[in-house]
């Protein structure tokens, strides 16, 4: 009889999703220095936010190859990604660069379903799902084109760059919405069948 041994929480994986929540506050102060008017600044604010979020594939691919996928990883990685993400929203909104009403609508959602997601929890561990992960993707570019300061950069480049990046955050919002339904569904069956089980 084989048994399959407990990856421990204290990995590599692990180790990098605190660095993106740690690096959270660095990328935060990088974008609203001098009011996110300086160039050179939010150039280097989309470095750090760059990095940071080349970090979560990173520590994805490690935690699946040497099998060290953990429950924490799986409840802290998405942690992570909505505090650098809603860091990134939030910003862009205090600097004038994102209309407020779309931080709103991605906060209550992001949020709203890292709270189902601990809710659930005594039903089992929700992992991202793969719209989860496409909608962390298109926001993560969108983000990044608005970090970028392509209101300041006054030529044709920027400019096509400046609204191509709308489209995709157009495409985020959509997604982001959607699969708000896909993991509120996931929830109800999973404690469904939780009910089931223990009444069988």
């Amino acid at each position: 009889m084989t048994t399959t041994e407990t990856p421990n929480n204290f990995n590599i994986p692990n180790a990098l999703t605190l660095l993106r929540v740690a690096g959270v506050p660095v990328f935060g102060w990088l974008l609203l220095t001098h009011g996110g008017d300086s160039i050179e600044f939010r150039v280097w604010a989309w470095v750090a936010f760059a990095l940071l979020m080349i970090t979560d594939k990173i520590d994805g691919d490690i935690a699946r190859k040497r099998n060290l996928v953990t429950d924490f990883g799986k409840v802290a990685d998405p942690i992570a990604d909505k505090a650098l993400t809603g860091m990134a929203f939030v910003g862009l909104s205090i600097i004038g660069v994102l209309w407020w009403w779309i931080t709103i609508v991605v906060l209550v959602r992001e949020w709203g379903i890292t709270l189902m997601r601990f809710a659930v929890m005594k039903y089992g561990v929700m992992p991202a799902s793969r719209g989860g992960k496409l909608k962390t993707m298109l926001q993560a570019v969108a983000l990044g084109g608005y970090i970028l300061p392509f209101e300041m950069w006054d030529n044709w480049v920027a400019e096509t760059l400046r609204w191509s990046t709308h489209l995709v955050m157009a495409a985020a919002i959509i997604v982001t919405v959607v699969t708000a339904g896909d993991y509120i569904r996931a929830a109800v069956a999973m404690r469904r069948e939780q009910k089931r089980l223990s009444q069988s």
